[in-house]
């Protein structure tokens, strides 16, 4: 396994690998790495269950990590506690010899546990493990973020043009009811006028057989 890093580190890419762990003995492996280089870790930790005959993975298992300069006193660069699955970075301040150790823990009360079926370990952990300059890391991070940053931009236009959509859907409402109410003002002066042409029509045509019924009985 200690020969198997520095190739990671030179290929710079992400490379997969899984390893057995009995017990909660810490697991280490020794990697010598440039100055500045980014290392970033996923991991899934996995128990073996007896019943389904199979590495299961559940809440009740947490892996420590640790990473330390050997050439600078063990000087422990990163302690961090994790549950099931999980990530860790951290970047070579200088150059030489890193340890990384992972120890587990589990609440299933299975640690250690060997068998025909588990001769390895009672815990396997698969990791995932990204070695390269950091400029590199971070070159394709800046993609992954450009590209959701154009995604977000493309939605934010999108939201534009239905904001703006919904704005003249308003307006041409706005437009409509006021001819409407323009109309319906319109059709009730109508009216009245109409009913007042009409009564005065009414009124003189009253007046004016009255006058007629009255010159008829005088003659």
């Amino acid at each position: 396994m200690r020969a198997l890093f520095p190739l990671l580190a030179l290929s710079g890419l992400a490379q997969a690998l899984y390893f057995y762990i009995d017990g909660v003995t810490p697991k280490c492996f020794i990697e010598e790495l440039p100055k500045d280089t980014l290392v970033v870790g996923d991991y899934t930790a996995e128990e073996y269950d007896e019943q389904r005959r199979a590495w299961v993975s559940h809440d009740g298992i947490n892996i420590y990590i640790s990473v330390d300069e050997i050439f600078d006193n063990d000087h422990r660069v990163v302690s961090q506690r994790g549950s099931k699955s999980g990530r860790f970075t951290f970047t070579a301040a200088d150059a030489g010899e890193h340890k990384l150790c992972f120890t587990p823990s589990s609440s299933s009360g299975r640690n250690g546990w060997l068998s025909v079926n588990n001769p390895n370990g009672g815990v396997r952990l698969n990791l995932d493990l990204a070695i390269g300059e950091t400029s590199q890391l971070e070159s394709s991070d800046k993609n992954k973020l450009e590209d959701i940053a154009s995604r977000i931009k493309d939605l934010n236009a999108r939201l534009n043009d239905v904001r703006r959509e919904q704005v003249f859907q308003r307006e041409r409402e706005a437009e409509f009811r006021d001819q409407s109410e323009a109309t319906n003002a319109r059709v009730i002066r109508w009216i009245v006028i109409q009913l007042v042409i009409l009564s005065a029509t009414c009124a003189w045509q009253l007046s004016h057989l009255r006058s007629f019924f009255i010159k008829q009985k005088l003659t």
